[in-house]
């Protein structure tokens, strides 16, 4: 009879299920570790307990824990991923009320198999006639990570694995809205890890999280690095604590269609990425900027992949319901009402019924639109018509807003293709794909749901959330040629 490894694994779980938790401690190799915390598997009441706990758990996963504990440890987290991606999904969706089911499935996914784990912390090294020189990652301690509404338990596991693979260990401050789901998350993970043979509490949280709880975890002398993933504001509030900062800000991602593209391709690419979680990835496609010849052809193309087209009664709505005037300054911005809503339950509230399998509505207006120059995070995507390739680089370049986030063109121009990566400057260009390519979802490459752009790091992994350090051995040392 043949019998697979989640099989052997399934069996020993239920033997160790009915030893003694003392004994199962002390048989688990390396020994498996408590600090006497009173938390409920990583959810504290209070800041300071949260990272008084991930505290004392980084001592003894750096000093007791090598680097292939790591591995088994991480090997587990994505597995269990794996295992609750769909009932995580579904209760994110209960709880924050946005998004859809399939495509969070599909990010978690994405997360558990294309985060990099501790086999990209590699050593660089230099040997001379003076000696070796030896470069490697180090743990910075304590983290904590700031995570979205809009990919709670997506963000907690891409950033565990990044961050632990590391030898750090993460308090996580989530978003209000969907704590819930993230406490039950972060249950399950420390489960995971404990019964891998890890310690406990290298990931934590605060039961109740607010604005005055990322203020107290900053000012913890123990918090050594501070990670947000969200809006510019809150990684302004970041960069303002005084302590190394990595911010993953806004984004509002522009696409062109030149007129040497497939616009056929583009229709349904765009489709794609646009309609995906109902448009509320940062990464995802904001406004498309087509050229004249191509233009009809991506409208077709869009429409039969199963976007409503609006006409301008219809824009005009829309466009009333779902942005609102910024308090400060000019411009408009999202109305939370309507963000990660379903395209049925938008449209159906200017008396629009299609069924639910239509996910995107498209509206043909010009470049200075407000849909077009704010990041809707909607299922409602602007096209702008454009005479040629300068224009539509030049609203683009307007749209883009200098977040230098994400863009994408579709074109078989070299030339074109370089000139636009070149003047936008986006952390993630994409070319003749949807921007989710860009992550690692549907295209090569590693995957993150956070995107530093702001402070630097780009397509985050462990290395990011590390220290370099460096070891010389002079006078020749171990030097044998």
């Amino acid at each position: 009879m043949d019998v697979s490894s989640q099989d052997i694994e399934a069996i020993v779980r239920q033997v160790i299920a009915g030893i003694n938790p003392e004994t199962v401690k002390r048989s688990v190799a390396p020994m498996y570790r408590t600090n006497g915390s009173k938390g409920d598997f990583g959810v504290f009441d209070t800041a300071d307990d949260a990272v008084n706990a991930a505290h004392k758990a980084q001592r003894i996963w750096v000093s007791d824990y090598k680097v292939e504990d790591r591995k088994r440890i991480v090997d587990a987290i994505r597995r269990c991923t794996r295992a609750n991606a769909r009932e995580w999904s579904e209760k994110i969706v209960e709880e924050t009320g946005m998004g859809r089911v399939e495509d969070k499935i599909e990010k978690h996914l994405a997360v558990a198999n294309k985060t990099p784990g501790p086999e990209c912390l590699t050593t660089s090294a230099i040997s001379g006639d003076t000696g070796l020189m030896i470069e490697e990652y180090a743990p910075f301690g304590v983290i904590c990570s700031i995570t979205p509404t809009t990919n709670p338990t997506e963000t907690i596991v891409n950033n565990t694995i990044s961050m632990i693979s590391g030898g750090n260990t993460v308090v996580y401050n989530v978003h209000p809205r969907a704590k819930k789901i993230c406490a039950e998350c972060l249950k399950t993970l420390n489960k995971t890890i404990i019964e891998a043979g890890g310690p406990e509490n290298l990931i934590t949280m605060v039961k109740e999280p607010t604005m005055d709880t990322v203020d107290t975890l900053a000012a913890n002398p123990k918090v050594r690095l501070m990670a947000g993933t969200g809006g510019m504001g809150m990684v302004n509030a970041l960069l303002r604590s005084g302590k190394k900062c990595i911010g993953a800000g806004a984004g509002n991602p522009p696409v062109i269609v030149d007129e040497t593209a497939d616009a056929k391709l583009a229709g349904e690419k765009v489709y794609e990425g646009a309609s995906f979680d109902n448009n509320i990835l940062c990464f995802a496609e904001k406004e498309v900027f087509v050229i004249e010849p191509n233009y009809d052809t991506f409208i077709k193309s869009i429409q039969s992949a199963g976007a409503y087209l609006l006409d301008r009664e219809q824009t005009r709505r829309l466009t009333e319901m779902c942005l609102i005037k910024k308090k400060s300054g000019d411009g408009y911005e999202a109305n939370k009402d309507w963000v990660g809503q379903n395209a049925s339950k938008i449209l159906a509230q200017i008396g629009v019924n299609v069924p639910d399998s239509t996910r995107l509505c498209v509206c043909e207006v010009d470049a200075n639109h407000p849909f077009v120059m704010a990041e809707q995070m909607m299922p409602v995507l602007p096209v702008v018509r454009c005479k040629n390739f300068d224009e539509a680089v030049e609203f683009a370049l307007e749209a883009e807003h200098g977040n230098r986030h994400t863009s994408s063109i579709f074109s078989k121009d070299v030339d074109h293709m370089t000139r636009f990566a070149r003047l936008i400057e986006t952390t993630i260009y994409v070319k003749n794909s949807c921007t989710k390519a860009g992550v690692g979802i549907g295209g090569e490459g590693h995957c993150t749901m956070t995107i530093a752009g702001p402070t630097g790091e780009g397509i985050t992994d462990a290395r990011s959330f590390c220290r370099k350090r460096r070891c010389v051995l002079a006078e020749g040392g171990l030097r044998i040629v």
